[in-house]
C-alpha cells in the first residue's frame, strides 16, 4: 500500500533557502510544490489572484517573502497570504524572517495572528477544508547568509578581488543557507516545532573584513575588504543600474541591521538539528572547492 504523504507549498522555491529545502523534500519522496514566477503553477506575492491555486491541496507552507520582510507592503502581503492559507486547509506555516528587522517582527505577528485565529472575521478568505481551524507556526529568524557571497550579490565583487560595503568592525554570525534549509525541513515534517521563534545563527562573529579574508584564504587569492561610506556605496549601486528601491533597501539594511544589534550568536541550529551550525571558514573553503569563486 501506497502511504499518501501531504503537499508542502515552497514560496520563493528557486532561490537559496527554498530550492535547497526542496532539494531536501523531494529526498525524502515527499510531494512538493515550488512557488515562483515562473513556475508551472506561478505564484505572485504583487497578485494575490495567484495565492489560492498555488494552496489547492497543501498542508504546509514555507514562507519566503519576496524581496524582503522589510520592504514596503510586506506586514499587508504576509498576513493576508496567512489567512488565505488557514482558510484553505493549511496546518503548518514555516516564515523565513530576519534578525533585528522591526518589519520582520511585524510580519511575524501578522502570520501569528492569521494561524491563530485562523480565517474567522477575514473578507478574502476562502472556504475549504477544514477552514478556520488554525494552523500551527514556527518562525526561523536568519542571520545574514554566507551565500550572499557566492550566490547573491557579492559574488561580483568577490570575483573582481574587492568588497566594498558600508559595514564596520561588527561581527556578524554568518548563516549557512544549508543549515536554514535542514533546519525547515525538519520543522516542516517532525512535530515539537509549533509556536516557536529560532534565532538561527553561525557559530562565531566575523567582521565583513574577517569573512572576505577568509575566502581570500580559501581561494588562494587576493580579496581585500574595503569600508566605504554609505552615500558612496549607494552611488555604486546606482552606476550599476541597480533600482532605486533596492539601492534604498540595502542602505537600510546596512545601517540598521549591521548596527551591532545581531552581533551575537544563538545555539538554535544545534537545538533543532543536534549538530552546530555550519562555521564560515567550512562554507568559504566548500565554496572554493566548487569553482563558484573561480573567474571567467
Amino acid at each position: 500500500m501506497t502511504r499518501h504523504h501531504p503537499m508542502t507549498l515552497v514560496l520563493g522555491g528557486t532561490g537559496k533557502t527554498g530550492s535547497r529545502l526542496v532539494s531536501r523534500l523531494t529526498a525524502r519522496d515527499l510531494p512538493v510544490r515550488i512557488g515562483s514566477r515562473a513556475g508551472g503553477l506561478p505564484f505572485d506575492w504583487e497578485r494575490p489572484a495567484t495565492w489560492g491555486p498555488a494552496l489547492d491541496g497543501v498542508h504546509a507552507v514555507y514562507v519566503s517573502y519576496y524581496p524582503d520582510l522589510a520592504v514596503p507592503g510586506a506586514v499587508e502581503a504576509v498576513g493576508s497570504f496567512a489567512e488565505l492559507a488557514v482558510a484553505r486547509g493549511v496546518r503548518r506555516l514555516v516564515l523565513l524572517s530576519g534578525r533585528g528587522e522591526d518589519e520582520a517582527l511585524a510580519c511575524e505577528r501578522a502570520l501569528v495572528v492569521a494561524a491563530e485565529s485562523g480565517a474567522a472575521g477575514s473578507g478574502t478568505a476562502e472556504s475549504g477544508a477544514g477552514a478556520g481551524a488554525g494552523a500551527d507556526w514556527t518562525v526561523l529568524r536568519c542571520s545574514w547568509f554566507s551565500q550572499n557571497f557566492s550566490e547573491g550579490y557579492l559574488l561580483g565583487p568577490v570575483l573582481a578581488g574587492e568588497v566594498a560595503l558600508p559595514a564596520g568592525p561588527v561581527g556578524e554570525p554568518f548563516l549557512d543557507a544549508d543549515d536554514i534549509a535542514d533546519v525547515t525541513a525538519t520543522v516542516l515534517t517532525e512535530d515539537g516545532h509549533a509556536g516557536r521563534v529560532y534565532e538561527l545563527t553561525g557559530p562565531r562573529l566575523l567582521t565583513f573584513a574577517e569573512a572576505t579574508a577568509t575566502i581570500a584564504e580559501a581561494t588562494g587569492r587576493p580579496v581585500r575588504y574595503a569600508r566605504i561610506g554609505p552615500e558612496e556605496f549607494a552611488a555604486g549601486l546606482a552606476a550599476e543600474q541597480v533600482p532605486a528601491d533596492v539601492v534604498a533597501f540595502l542602505g537600510y539594511l546596512f545601517g540598521t541591521v549591521l548596527d551591532g544589534r545581531n552581533a551575537s550568536v544563538t545555539d538554535d541550529v544545534r537545538r533543532v538539528l543536534g549538530r552546530p551550525a555550519r562555521d564560515f571558514a567550512d562554507f568559504a573553503r566548500a565554496t572554493a572547492a566548487s569553482g563558484a569563486w573561480i573567474g571567467e
